[in-house]
């Protein structure tokens, strides 16, 4: 029976540390928010991928334990501040560097930038605490000196695919959209058998692609997801060094997981279009699709139910035919207060949102909660509630977003808040 590999792998990105390490005989590897990798050659060496800003410096140091050649070529495999950030700094360090990016690397840096304020303000709750704790490692390490984030244009795009030769490596770049970004590419290296893949099915290895973020984003089409896995599996990889964490190593072991991932995706997909046409809610189908065993991957960073109602409003939109009051303004929310008078207070729901936590009804308890501390966000009793509630919550959850987001919610309510998170 197939043991999921996503269960000995962990979830969670993590920040550039001093310190890299050689993956063979010509590929190093320095782990950051995404990892970055040095592919060295005879003729001059291939940087893939730079981390953020911030962790520039972090990977050239890493990287020059080992090597000091000059870098010729420049890769990024998706167009994520935390793959381009760095370009600056490298180009700083190595004249001469060509960058080469998929055709819609522009378009997608562009967008990231349009949200800036809107999405750091909104990612704060899961990396505020975490970039606290790096940039005090940094400082201990004696490193203050952090270069700007860099909005990095390429000197080389393709729409397909990009070949070249290098100290008698061949390189074969492939344009393949995947869970995080449209500009997406892989780097293959035939000769070997190496694939570089990014975060083309995700942040982790091993897990249901996050179609939609709780961060906010574009929605992530299940389709192409499937064919970016598609596509790899193809390949026919022995090693698949992936955008976190350790190589992915086996030709069979990545036969065998990319095609579960491939196939969990079209069955939620399928499920998700079945259940639409057969005239079933999303909240409906959000509860009852469930994968099959044989189907199991991770649910660490996206979640199938998230992905369903992602699937569902990709095709159909907002408008989920509830009531005529999803088509204007005025939210549910503006009529908490007459609710709290007409049940005879704000004690009376908190009473009933302990009966609905006693009968395991969290997520009901959490409606009224939220009715009351709409209108008196003062209440004690409401907020020790809905703390307990959130805590029952995050100890039943196992997903990097939502334990993230529960946890925020729960210092908010004690008192505490995130402060939004700027990448300038």
């Amino acid at each position: 029976m197939r043991d999921p590999l996503y269960k000995s792998r962990p979830v969670a990105p993590n920040a550039a540390r001093f310190g890299g390490e050689r993956i063979n005989d010509f590929i190093l590897m320095s782990e950051g928010n995404s990892n970055v990798y040095l592919i060295e050659t005879s003729e001059g060496n291939i940087l893939i991928n730079t981390g953020m800003g911030t962790e520039g410096p972090v990977h050239r140091k890493n990287f020059e334990s080992f090597t000091t050649e000059p870098i010729r070529y420049l890769i990024t495999t998706q167009g994520h501040v935390d793959h381009v950030g760095g370009v600056q700094h490298f180009r700083d360090h190595h004249a001469g560097i060509e960058y080469i990016t998929q055709a819609g690397n522009q378009e997608h840096q562009t967008y990231d930038l349009r949200l800036q304020a809107f999405r750091g303000s909104r990612s704060a709750f899961a990396f505020l605490d975490k970039f606290a704790e790096i940039f005090a490692y940094y400082k201990e390490q004696g490193y203050t000196d952090y270069p700007t984030q860099d909005k990095p244009v390429p000197d080389i795009t393709f729409e397909e695919k990009y070949e070249f030769t290098l100290g008698g490596l061949d390189i074969v770049l492939i344009a393949a959209a995947g869970a995080e970004t449209n500009d997406s590419l892989i780097v293959w290296l035939p000769q070997h058998k190496i694939c570089l893949t990014g975060n083309l099915f995700g942040c982790p290895f091993g897990h249901f692609p996050n179609l939609v973020t709780i961060r906010g984003d574009r929605y992530r089409d299940a389709l192409t997801c499937a064919a970016a896995v598609q596509t790899v599996l193809d390949l026919g990889a022995e090693t698949i060094l992936y955008g976190h964490h350790e190589p992915v190593v086996g030709k069979e072991l990545i036969k065998t997981e990319l095609t579960v991932l491939r196939d969990a995706i079209h069955y939620v997909h399928d499920e998700t279009v079945k259940g639409m046409n057969e005239g079933k809610d999303v909240h409906t189908l959000m509860r009852e699709i469930r994968l099959p065993a044989e189907l199991e991957v991770g649910q660490g960073y996206g979640k199938v139910s998230w992905s369903i109602r992602a699937i569902w409003e990709a095709y159909a939109g907002w408008f989920h035919h509830r009531s005529t009051t999803e088509l204007y303004s005025v939210p549910q929310s503006s009529i908490n207060k007459d609710l709290i008078e007409l049940s005879g207070g704000a004690s009376v729901l908190v009473e009933r949102g302990k009966e609905k936590m006693a009968e395991g009804e969290l997520e009901q308890a959490l409606h009224l909660l939220d009715i009351v501390l709409s209108v008196e966000a003062g209440n004690e009793a409401a907020r020790s509630l809905a703390i307990e509630v959130h805590e029952k919550l995050d100890s039943q959850a196992d997903n990097f977003w939502l334990n993230a987001w529960l946890k925020n919610q729960i210092k908010m309510l004690s008192g505490g808040a995130a402060e939004p998170l700027r990448i300038d």
